[in-house]
């Protein structure tokens, strides 16, 4: 049995090199088979890759909350090492990559260990001393990792280059780079955060990281550990108000410390530029100080911003206050909130967390409704006074001061009251309208009237009070115009007397 399959393999023996070369040639060219391992192809690139002279999208379309395996740590320059020769004290100890990447070592000299992980310079320099001694046994250990240079981009509040010192056991990560750089800005994309990592082959490495994964999960692989020459780029996009409190209040956030500039216009009382942040706010204008107020909280919001400008006047539209934010691009963006809805619903997401350069434009409204004029004066971004003019026949005329929605009755009580001349029965209320037309309502005074439309309406701010006079007034003061040039006759006589 055995001779024949001898013979057999004697007799295919002539095919074998044919055979060989037919399934080299396969192999070389199918595109993954002929392919060596850690290596593309001519004119390509491996997975998460770029080739040189290619570039990347600032913005990328795919969202992804998987984050790539992290590449092992490599050595550069400023790193320190201890390198142990087992049984070989001489050429044992402490050393530093310099700052040509290399290492000098006792007896081998210089060894290139730039870009190389621990395992492979420890391969290298095992290599080395191999050339004079037997089997030598090397361990190489890292003792202080050099202080790594990461750069940053986007919509971060302080974008630049950043030189972060490394724990002996820990790696900066992503959120401590944030922290350093002021945090994310408000209408950053923490979704499709880039990483781009070079390589060793002078390819590029990009990492995409979704940090709103690792606020909602708190999953470490979203909060990607850095390495020496890393480039962080933060795209932009559009502003979420439910999301932007969560990520303000993040440990990575921007410090609410910090006072902001902005801008205010439209219907309130003092438009210009400020100054403001969470616990005091001061003007800005034409480089005065300005006044301080103390509006509380943490964070600079629309409604902290609108009291430090004097609150909004009654025309106000608060249904579609805007708020104008320049991205790092250098575009605007816009976006709405609705302050009404924070009013009656309570609703917070409506107090938009502010950022540098925002501008607020606050439009105007058709006449709100009396339920709504005063449900907008109790407002805390409604002044918490309004003026009125309260004249004729009372016993201080003049402007008065009262809080919103104050009665009519009760400014005339802080005007002193009717005078002996008054026609206390009742009084004409003057109020300006949206048109620039005046429109005029004559109510009948009771003082045992609460609020209401018809009897005691609530005054809004610069409404006038008129308090005309009594009949018996009106006609002295006819009898005493009319006898007036006598008076003056009599008096010249009572002269010569």
């Amino acid at each position: 049995m055995l001779l024949p399959m001898l013979r057999l393999a004697d007799w295919f023996a002539p095919l074998t090199p044919l055979v060989g070369l037919t399934l080299l040639a396969s192999v070389a060219a199918h595109p993954v088979l002929g392919q060596v391992p850690g290596q593309a192809l001519p004119g390509q690139a491996l997975p998460g890759q770029v080739a040189p002279g290619q570039t990347i999208a600032p913005n990328p379309t795919r969202s992804t909350s998987y984050v790539q395996p992290e590449t092992p740590y490599t050595l550069g320059k400023g790193d320190r090492l201890r390198v142990d020769v087992f049984q070989l004290t001489q050429y044992s100890g402490e050393t530093e990559v310099l700052i040509d990447g290399t290492l000098n070592l006792p007896l081998v000299g210089k060894i290139v260990v730039s870009g190389l992980t621990l395992e492979q310079a420890t391969e290298a320099i095992s290599t080395a001393y191999a050339q004079f001694l037997r089997r030598p046994i090397v361990t190489l250990s890292l003792l202080i990792r050099r202080p790594v240079q990461i750069g940053i981009a986007g919509e971060v509040t302080s974008p630049g280059s950043y030189t972060i010192a490394q724990d002996k056991a820990e790696f900066p990560t992503l959120t401590q780079l944030l922290k350093t750089a002021g945090g994310p800005t408000g209408i950053a994309d923490v979704r499709h955060i880039q990483v781009r990592r070079p390589q060793q082959s002078g390819l590029e490495q990009v990492i995409n990281v979704d940090l709103w994964e690792f606020i909602q999960t708190g999953d470490l692989r979203n909060n990607l550990t850095l390495r020496d020459g890393d480039t962080v780029y933060i795209p932009a996009a559009s502003v979420n108000l439910a999301e932007a409190p969560i990520v303000a209040a993040s440990s990575f956030a921007a410090q609410s410390d910090k006072p902001i500039n902005i801008a205010i216009v439209g219907e309130v009382f003092r438009p210009g530029t400020y100054a403001v942040n969470g616990q005091t706010a001061r003007t800005a204008q034409a480089g005065t100080t300005g006044e301080t107020n103390n509006t509380g909280g943490s964070l600079p919001t629309v409604t902290r911003a609108l009291q430090v400008a004097g609150g909004i006047k009654p025309l106000a539209d608060i249904r579609r206050v805007q708020v104008r934010r320049l991205t790092r691009a250098g575009t605007e963006q816009t976006f709405e909130v609705n302050l009404w809805n924070l009013l009656q619903e309570g609703d917070l997401r409506q107090d938009a967390i502010l950022q540098e350069g925002d501008t607020i434009v606050i439009p105007t409204a058709a006449q709100p409704s009396a339920a709504e004029a005063n449900a907008i004066a109790s407002a805390s971004f409604s002044p918490d006074q309004i003026r009125v003019k309260v004249v004729g026949e009372v016993k201080v005329p003049g402007e008065v001061q009262v809080p919103p929605n104050t009665p009519l009755n009760q400014a005339i009580l802080a005007a002193g009251g009717f005078n002996r001349r008054s026609n206390s029965g009742s009084v004409e209320l003057l109020r300006l309208n949206p048109d620039g037309t005046v429109s005029r309502q004559r109510i009948n005074i009771d003082f045992s009237q609460g609020i209401n439309d018809a009897a005691n309406p609530a005054l809004r701010n610069n409404d006038v009070v008129v308090v005309r006079r009594n009949g018996l007034a009106i006609v002295t003061d006819t009898v005493g115009d009319v006898l007036s040039p006598f008076n003056g006759i009599l008096s010249i006589f009572n002269i010569f007397r």
